[in-house]
């Protein structure tokens, strides 16, 4: 049953491609704002976050978790230090890093998934 090996290799790939050229967007937008302002623009990951949320639509006010999660994020009223990993960590760096999982999956994980069936661990 090669589905399985299939569907993690599809995963893996869209994660680790996506992450990457999200990767590379965010740098060459940080690298266009320092170029023509001359000064490095700071992109943490509760900003890509937030970022994310309002783009997928998630209203200011709205209800629901994603609306909890979008307040927290523009204004932390708890959980302080999580809140403060999540602005340090360059979004650079979160995203290389999932597209660095995506890839471990996409070609380890098909292929342990591919051997496991092939020899019938399965």
């Amino acid at each position: 049953m090669k589905t399985r090996a299939l569907l993690l290799r599809v995963f893996g790939a869209i994660l680790a491609y996506g992450c990457l050229a999200a990767f590379i967007g965010v740098v060459g937008v940080q690298l266009y704002r320092w170029l023509r302002e001359g000064q490095w623009t700071s992109i943490g990951v509760s900003d890509g976050m937030l970022a994310l949320l309002h783009q997928c639509g998630v209203k200011d006010g709205g209800a629901g978790r994603l609306a909890r999660l979008a307040h927290w994020l523009a204004t932390p009223d708890d959980w302080l230090g999580w809140h403060k990993i999540l602005a340090a960590i360059p979004a650079s760096l979160g995203l290389f890093a999932l597209s660095v999982i995506g890839n471990f999956a996409f070609v380890y994980g098909g292929d342990r998934l591919n051997d496991d069936e092939s020899t019938g661990d399965a």
